[in-house]
């Protein structure tokens, strides 16, 4: 066999492969607004750097490609250039020794066919297509546009009460967001180049629970205008709406069909991740504006909206998702089945189901899903399982909500199609039968699963319950006269619904069910909308300052983890799981924010201005 050595042949792999984890992490932390022809560009170039250069294709190729391709970014470029660039990367893919050289022509191909209006406006405007700008990757990735870095600094400096403020800004359920907002604003921060993103929701949390919202005064509404607006829905885009709307000095009058505010905040989501007494500190802080007046109890259908398209100037329809999805299976007609969002809808009028000593079965793997997992335990469960009929990791659920349901002793069993729920002799639920199935090739950006040639499995169920969606109830709307695709309520970008001129939708009912934050943004959109349609441009003043920004940390520090209570104590009862963020916790946090509203793209951007 001859002498072997056990050194590795190329004695720089190790230091590659930490230098390459730098490369990963820039990645991540991709600021919004780049420059796509650039960034098609630089994957090339990485490419590049990978080949070994042994077949033509690839040692001739990505060399032709990288200059065609720097003519366009640096606006060299014209149709012919663009035509040759397609040809070579169409060669390279198709004659291309291995996956390098054919997936970094693949990457060409796609960003050709994904930007063609970037690509066409280098070559025929002379510069990037309008929008393409770098942003502050925190605040662009927020839908409401939250001033984030403010709020970090103010945190960071003590001063939570104007910390609330600033975030009321842009968002009047501070209280709520940082106890279940799913943070896109950290996907892109740019503390992830230096070791991980800072954990915003984490300081949000630290902010709310040093100062409650409704102990932290709203401002005070500006002058009356005499403008009516009624708002239909009082979950978090119908009071965002009414919220802003009151602050510009309209009247607003609040039309809730059920008995308390909230919409799915309150009827979606278990009290264990959002307790009602948190959930009630926004609340109370927004109906202490004067001007905001709440009927609950008060349905609105068809004849209704009539009436208030008639006698106010502006209405705005936020009445959110909240009807429960089923699955069309034998024997889903049985006792013990029933919508996860039915079940959810009941606790919030605090009516607990019991399960003591049941086989609670859900079908689903959404946010949800977990959440009905996680109540069936609480509710005494005998066991509780999860089926879903694709791998874990495509679950759409929070990573951090299907460990926590695992560590709470969910079993979830994957990759199982519900087939049929059998019932006994009395017609209760018994067993959910699945049919196995093995993943197959990736459809719409996700693996597709398909039938295995595997045994049926049969999973004792007393109850079942169906996580699949949500269900927007459009009929009286429509009956009314408004437009609906596939029950989602039509509007146009600035929500204003086709065929009205005073009558605008958002949140849930129109693009269906998304995030709390997400309705949010909606209704503070419609807000602006409704009242430059009213012939005002108000500006509102936060009442708190954007505090000078200090030198950057750049020193590398573990994120802090908001910690929960012990599985073996939390699954026992319905209170809060997080335990709080302490201070120092907290300012260690703030400390990390590199202030990108004021270094970068920041100092081009300019101040952030003092008014909304």
């Amino acid at each position: 066999m001859g002498r072997l050595s056990v050194k590795p042949a190329a004695t720089a792999d190790g230091r590659v492969g930490e230098f390459a984890a730098t490369l990963v992490r820039r990645v991540e932390a991709m600021p919004p607004g780049t420059c796509p022809v650039s960034l098609v560009l630089g994957q090339l170039q990485v490419a590049k750097a990978q080949t070994c250069g042994k077949c033509t294709p690839c040692a001739q190729g990505m060399p032709k490609m990288e200059r065609l391709l720097q003519d366009v970014e640096r606006f060299r470029a014209d149709g012919r250039t663009l035509a040759e660039l397609r040809r070579t990367a169409e060669l390279l893919r198709d004659t291309g020794d291995c996956a390098v050289g054919w997936q970094a022509a693949e990457a060409v191909l796609a960003g050709l066919d994904a930007f063609a209006d970037e690509f066409a406006s280098h070559m025929q405007a002379g510069a990037c297509a309008a929008g393409t700008r770098q942003t502050v990757p925190c605040v662009t990735q927020c839908p409401a546009q939250v001033n984030i870095p403010a709020y970090i600094a103010l945190a960071g400096e003590g001063r939570c009460e104007e910390a609330v403020k600033m975030i009321r800004k842009d968002n009047p359920f501070p209280t709520a967001c940082a106890l279940v907002c799913e943070h896109p604003c950290e996907a892109h921060c740019r503390r992830t180049m230096v070791d991980a993103p800072v954990n915003i929701r984490g300081i949000k949390k630290h902010v709310v629970d040093s100062a409650a919202a409704d102990a932290v005064p709203v401002p005070a509404p500006l002058p009356s205008t005499g403008k009516r607006v009624a708002v239909v829905g009082g979950g978090p885009s119908g009071l965002s709406c009414a919220y802003f709307l009151a602050l510009m000095g309209h009247d607003v009058t609040v039309h809730e069909g059920r008995k308390r505010l909230g919409g799915m905040m309150r009827y979606g989501i278990p009290a264990y991740r959002l307790p009602r007494e948190r959930l009630d500190e926004d609340l109370r802080a927004i109906c202490s504006l004067p001007n905001i007046a709440v009927k609950t109890e008060s349905p609105v259908g068809a004849a209704e909206m009539g009436r208030l398209a008639g006698r106010y100037d502006a209405v705005y329809v936020a009445v959110g998702a909240q009807g429960g999805k089923m699955l069309d299976l034998p024997g889903a007609d049985a006792a013990g089945v029933m919508s996860a969002v039915d079940l959810l809808s009941r606790i919030g009028d605090d009516d607990y189901p019991d399960f003591t000593d049941k086989n609670v079965a859900v079908v689903g793997g959404g946010n949800v899903a977990m959440d009905c997992a996680r109540t069936s335990v609480r509710a005494g469960a005998a066991s509780v399982t999860v089926a879903y009929r694709r791998r874990l990791e495509d679950m759409t659920a929070l990573a951090a909500e299907v460990e926590a349901a695992i560590a709470e002793g969910v079993e979830m069993m994957c990759l199982q199609a519900p087939e049929r729920i059998e019932a006994d002799a009395d017609g209760n639920a018994c067993a959910l039968v699945c049919r196995p199935q093995r993943i197959g090739e990736v459809r719409r950006g996700r693996p597709a699963p398909v039938p295995a040639d595997k045994p049926e499995l049969r999973i004792p169920a007393d109850v079942v319950l169906i996580a699949v969606g949500q269900a927007i109830e459009s009929a009286p709307f429509e009956e009314f006269g408004m437009q609906a695709d596939r029950t989602c309520l039509c509007a146009d970008e600035f929500l204003r619904a086709p065929g009205f001129d005073n009558v605008y939708v958002g949140g849930d009912c129109q693009w269906g069910p998304k995030t709390v934050i997400m309705a949010i943004a909606a209704g503070k959109t419609a807000a602006a909308n409704i009242d430059e349609a009213l012939g005002f441009h108000h500006v509102l003043d936060c009442g708190a300052e954007v505090p000078p920004a200090r030198l950057n940390d750049r020193t590398p520090y573990g994120r802090v983890q908001v910690a929960e209570r012990p599985a073996r104590e939390r699954k026992r009862d319905f209170a809060y799981v997080e335990l709080p963020v302490s201070g120092e916790e907290a300012a260690q946090e703030c400390g990390r924010c590199l202030r990108c509203d004021v270094y970068g793209i920041g100092a081009l951007a300019g101040k952030e201005p003092k008014g909304w």
